[in-house]
């Protein structure tokens, strides 16, 4: 699993100039997927669905596993299916996620990405002169603390999940019954990789330092964002590379016999498209939302085709379950793949994905709908009982004022905390353009939204659907301007 690994920039999904000949390599030997989109943004969100099968952002934002939650690997691991998890991804080990890795049998973690709070230095690191720097943010400066502690390429956090991957692999490649989840942050940004990378692209450039794009419209010069995309690419070629070793380990150990490999991504990001860097504050199109699959299921051995049914996040922990002959809790929102791998079944009309307090998205695999706020983005709320933003816990000052409020059906028979949420959470440009319908069959990069009011009409049908199945709080429809 990698992360903000964008679906256009692979071979297998029609790019021709970038570097990826182990992506392409994969394709060959599994089955990808054409119609895969993201669920709930962005990092942790998506890992919710990961564990649970089920949509996270129709009723809380960025947060830990719940105690009502129904969790794969805890579930595959009680079971008697070894877990565990190596990663990079520092989100895991701060107060919004903390609650994730424990629920692996076992599992490690790499330091280093982005601004991980690892190495201690008092003094100012030295930071070149950047595009879009961030002054005295504490990401920014840790970051660049951090740096000079991964000079050589061994010594950055992704090489080194690999290799703790590639070693328990080694090493229990003759056991049955085990899971291994090697997830990276990379490509993520900072987009920090070795020179013999960014040699895959050369080009003139003698401008200020750019790996790490803003969360903001672009502003920079076309020379600096072409430069981005290239970092960007080299980063990904990067990944490319580490992906292939474990191609390389599945041919070695003859894996490819028994052993189910899974190479999917949280989510896209965007360099540039729509005047956008990055996700969070416009509207979820293509670039962020559709991304990449690839399935390999020894048991129908199906490899170099394509699949067009619609597929999520929610999907992966059904299919796990299924592979170990587990059953999936009643819970569990996600439909197991194998029979869509196996015999082309299908998998469903339609689907939803979204951030916790912007515009709720529904494609159904022609047209995507973007509903945005009717109003002011209220009401909304946080419905938990682990209040914690992504690296801290609640302010007190948003605690006095909650609501015990009676179970969802998948909460099983505990009681929830309701705390107004923050609309600010999203940014208002998410929601500034209104309501957006487009063809994706005529309209792929998302220019020219449709007025079509019998076509709008059937897609908030389905959203309405699929929102009443997930058990949507009411101010969500409310918010929206929709009738429940």
């Amino acid at each position: 699993m990698f992360d903000s690994l964008n679906r256009r920039m692979l071979p297998p999904y029609g790019c021709d100039w970038t570097h990826a000949p182990n992506f392409a390599r994969l394709a060959e030997r599994t089955v990808t997927f054409d119609n895969c989109y993201v669920g709930s943004m962005p990092c942790m969100p998506a890992r919710r669905e990961l564990h649970t099968g089920r949509y996270n952002f129709l009723h809380r934002s960025w947060g830990p596993i719940e105690p009502f939650d129904n969790s794969m690997p805890q579930i595959l691991r009680q079971n008697s299916v070894y877990t565990r998890l190596s990663t990079d991804h520092y989100h895991y080990f701060e107060d919004g996620g903390a609650t994730y890795h424990n629920r692996y049998t076992t599992w490690d973690f790499h330091r280093g990405q982005e601004g991980d709070p690892w190495i201690g230095q008092v003094k100012s690191p030295d930071i070149p002169d950047t595009v879009a720097g961030r002054g005295e943010h504490p990401r920014w400066r840790q970051d660049w603390v951090n740096r000079p502690f991964m000079r050589r390429e061994a010594e950055q956090p992704q090489p080194q999940t690999f290799a703790a991957g590639v070693d328990f692999i080694r090493r229990n490649a003759d056991q049955q019954d085990w899971f291994l989840q090697i997830e990276t942050f990379d490509p993520h940004e900072p987009f920090f990789s070795q020179q013999h990378y960014k040699d895959l692209y050369p080009h003139d450039y003698k401008g200020r330092h750019f790996d790490w794009p803003p969360y903001r419209t672009v502003e920079e010069t076309a020379e600096e964002v072409a430069h981005g995309r290239l970092q960007y690419a080299a980063l990904l070629s990067m990944c490319d590379h580490y992906m292939g070793q474990i191609l390389n380990l599945m041919d070695d150990l003859k894996l490819w016999d028994d052993t189910m490999l899974i190479v999917c991504t949280d989510h896209g990001f965007f360099l540039g498209e729509h005047d956008w860097w990055a996700k969070n504050n416009m509207p979820l199109w293509r670039e962020v939302a559709h991304t990449p699959l690839f399935v390999w299921d020894p048991r129908s051995r199906k490899a170099g085709e394509r699949r067009q049914q619609l597929t999520q996040m929610i999907d992966f922990p059904a299919t796990l379950l299924e592979f170990f002959g587990v059953d999936r809790p009643a819970e569990m929102q996600g439909i197991p793949l194998g029979p869509t791998i196996a015999d082309n079944a299908p998998t469903r009309a339609a689907l939803l994905f979204g951030y916790h307090g912007g515009p709720v998205n529904v494609t159904d695999g022609r047209y995507v709908y973007m509903r945005a706020a009717a109003g002011d983005n209220t009401p909304l709320y946080e419905y938990t009982m682990m209040p914690t933003h992504m690296n801290k816990l609640f302010d007190a000052s948003e605690l006095p004022i909650w609501e015990k409020v009676d179970p969802f059906a998948f909460t099983k028979n505990c009681p929830v905390m309701k705390i107004p949420g923050r609309p600010s959470h999203v940014a208002p440009t998410a929601h500034a353009l209104g309501h957006l319908l487009y063809d994706l069959q005529t309209d792929p990069g998302q220019e020219n939204p449709l007025a079509a009011p019998a076509l709008e009409e059937r897609m908030i049908d389905l959203l309405i659907g699929l929102m009443r199945a997930s058990e949507a709080p009411p101010e969500q429809y409310t918010r929206l301007g929709l009738v429940e």
